[in-house]
């Protein structure tokens, strides 16, 4: 269908858009909520970077949302901040 009247999410399906989309948006949820809780606890990238153990570098890729982070990564990132990266399937 390729009408004015055609859903978005149609649309995005149509033209597969639709799931990078979606990644994308969860990833820059992620990444939000990962500077948030670096604001709260007042560190900088350079703090992270060190308790990761990893360069300031990798920090900035890890919260670039178009970088490709694994999950393993992120959970990682998160435990450092004394938190748990939670994902699930519905």
């Amino acid at each position: 269908m390729n009408g004015l009247g055609q859903n978005f999410d149609d649309f995005m399906i149509e033209q597969d858009l639709y799931d990078e989309a979606k990644e994308l948006a969860a990833k820059k949820l992620i990444v939000f909520e990962l500077k948030q809780e670096m604001e709260v606890q007042k560190l900088s990238k350079s703090k992270v970077a060190r308790k990761m153990h990893t360069s300031r570098v990798a920090v900035d890729n890890i919260l670039d949302p178009a970088y490709n982070t694994s999950i393993g990564t992120l959970e990682r990132f998160a435990s450092v901040l004394g938190k748990r990266l939670h994902i699930s399937l519905r």
